[in-house]
């Protein structure tokens, strides 16, 4: 964790139940398989990443609705994935790790044929367009990745969490 916090008093929300959904009616059952394999898929991804602890705070990006359920976009055909989420404050400098823990936390889960896309949500940070160019950059991520004080900090972000 952080040792000086940019914001020092988050709002915490509740976590969300994790539940499963219902697949929707298709009338083909290999139409149905393949939904309900995305579908799974899906709730697995979101579970994954809900769980990502805050950089500053002993909390996950789902407590302080950093991310959400509604923020993340998978297209299996296309193989894409889009996260998008909601730094706490407008000039969190955190954003940055932020998204390196997601962009990371994919590159373990995901096979490599996927795109994958992070992004702050537009209007939620002073530096967006900086931050979203930084965290889409395979260059700038990898330099990043090379820093061992980045990676301690990303790997105790996406630690098991006991709370």
């Amino acid at each position: 964790m952080v040792s000086e916090l940019i914001n020092a008093n988050p709002i915490v929300y509740e976590k969300k139940e994790r539940r499963a959904r219902s697949a929707p009616t298709v009338a083909d059952d290999y139409t149905l398989g393949i939904l309900f394999f995305l579908f799974l898929f899906f709730l697995t991804f979101l579970n994954h990443v809900r769980d990502i602890k805050d950089p500053e705070h002993p909390y996950s990006l789902e407590e302080l609705k950093v991310i959400t359920e509604d923020a993340i976009e998978v297209d299996d055909k296309i193989s894409y994935v889009r996260v998008t989420f909601t730094p706490t404050v407008e000039h969190c400098s955190m954003a940055t790790i932020i998204g390196l823990c997601l962009r990371v936390k994919l590159l373990r889960s995901l096979p490599s044929r996927y795109k994958v896309d992070i992004r702050v949500a537009p209007g939620s940070h002073a530096s967006e367009s900086a931050v979203n160019k930084q965290l889409n950059d395979k260059e700038r991520v990898a330099a990043a990745l090379e820093n061992p004080n980045l990676v301690d900090m990303v790997d105790e972000c996406l630690g098991p969490s006991y709370g």
